[in-house]
């Protein structure tokens, strides 16, 4: 039986429906959809979690389809900043107190804001990071709003959308 993390005893605790996906995990493919690829899903229903910091508001999260890109102008619009930069991976650990590949957007070491971009509404299964490399948690896409207090905002971009314009 897989160890339940930090997050999936945040989820317990408010009644969240979730299960946990275990699969294989390496070095070099930590990416969203690779692990979409190891649990027979499509890359939009794995959403990553990334930390950025926005020049007024400081630390931030933005959870995405991994079939996306972020679009920093959006974010920074949607968030009240001028602009947002990812954080440097070597700054993950001791911001959120997770490893790149593991981050979750529920747990962290603070309760920095957290961006959901829109394509997570009305989804009934999409999958996060459980806050550990090589496990996944599989829940609702409303649920996660709710879990993680997420404010919801179109803050991503597919990669074909940036054509013609």
């Amino acid at each position: 039986m897989t160890k339940k993390t930090l997050a999936c005893r945040i989820l317990d605790k408010t009644g969240t429906p979730y299960s946990l996906h275990p699969y294989e995990w390496s070095e070099e493919a930590l990416d969203a959809v690779s692990v979409a690829d190891k649990l027979h899903l499509d890359p939009s229903q794995v959403f990553k979690t990334l930390v950025l910091r926005g020049d007024k508001t400081g630390v931030l999260v933005a959870v995405i389809p991994g079939s996306s890109h972020i679009d920093l102008k959006r974010l920074a619009k949607a968030t009240g900043n001028k602009s947002v930069d990812m954080v440097p991976v070597k700054d993950l650990q001791a911001l959120t107190g997770y490893v790149r590949g593991g981050v979750s957007p529920l747990g962290m070491k603070k309760s920095y804001p957290c961006y959901i971009d829109s394509a997570v509404r009305g989804r009934p299964t999409i999958s996060i990071s459980a806050g550990q490399r090589g496990l996944q948690i599989f829940l609702a896409g409303d649920d996660l709003i709710m879990a993680v207090q997420g404010s919801v905002a179109d803050i991503s971009s597919t990669p074909d959308s940036n054509q013609g314009g």
